[in-house]
């Protein structure tokens, strides 16, 4: 079952005199409860991709369908409604509130869709539990490392039990050895809870992570991998310049 379709999608932007087309005709489907990657060089247009996946941003031509719903009729505040109780969001920057704890930090989903604090406090908590981060809850995020503040990002992304996470180069900002860990948090919720994850990356170490890879360029869909081709993509990727390896420390 596709628990996103897009049809022949187009994202123009213009400034001016200038036009910039980010998406240009891209069809894709992603099953549901898989593991799918969108890769490619910067400024191939995985993250516009991602954005109008989750709603963020709307195409300019072209259908988005995602859990069933047809995001183009949306309103704003559909939408919104829409995103908070299907998708999740993880970014490269962690984007943690500094005053806040870890726990209120994971809680303000909850608080935004009106949830009892008691409930709030009991999800959080559940949420810290399965990124690793139990006995974390009164910490500031000032006090956790680069890897342990993603952590904090994904267990807020989780927290209201999404059917689809959507990641925007989680890995960007860290070390190999966190990046595995982050990558390896995603594949549970993955393959333990059946949540779909949709990651963009350019990071040649996390593919493996894939069950399925869409390739872009300039904008278009140039190629799409299964998981046994992921081997091939990642030879044809070293031949390129199109990825890069996470830092080692």
């Amino acid at each position: 079952m596709h628990i996103i379709e897009l049809d022949k999608v187009w994202k123009v932007y213009k400034t001016g005199n200038y036009v910039v087309y980010a998406l240009k005709d891209v069809s894709i489907c992603v099953e549901e409860s898989t593991f799918h990657c969108i890769v490619g060089p910067s400024g191939s247009g995985k993250s516009t991709l991602l954005y109008i996946i989750g709603g963020l941003e709307r195409p300019s031509k072209g259908v988005v369908k995602v859990c069933g719903q047809v995001l183009n009729k949306l309103s704003e505040d559909e939408l919104a409604r829409f995103r908070n109780r299907n998708i999740g969001f993880v970014f490269q920057q962690f984007y943690l509130i500094p005053r806040m704890t870890v726990l209120e930090n994971v809680e303000l989903p909850l608080v935004l869709q009106g949830v009892p604090r008691n409930v709030r406090h009991r999800l959080a908590k559940e949420a810290l539990k399965l990124v690793g981060l139990e006995g974390f809850e009164n910490r500031r995020p000032s006090e956790l490392s680069g890897g342990e503040q993603q952590r904090v990002a994904i267990a807020r992304a989780i927290v209201h039990k999404p059917k689809i996470v959507l990641a925007d180069e989680p890995t960007g900002n860290l070390d190999i050895d966190n990046a595995r860990k982050i990558m390896d948090i995603f594949k549970t919720l993955n393959k333990e809870l059946g949540i779909t994850v949709v990651l963009v990356t350019h990071n040649i170490e996390i593919l493996h992570y894939c069950d399925r890879i869409t390739r872009l360029r300039s904008g278009e869909v140039i190629a799409e991998y299964s998981r046994d081709e992921i081997s091939k993509l990642v030879e044809e990727l070293l031949k390129s310049s199109e990825f890069h390896r996470p830092r080692t420390s």
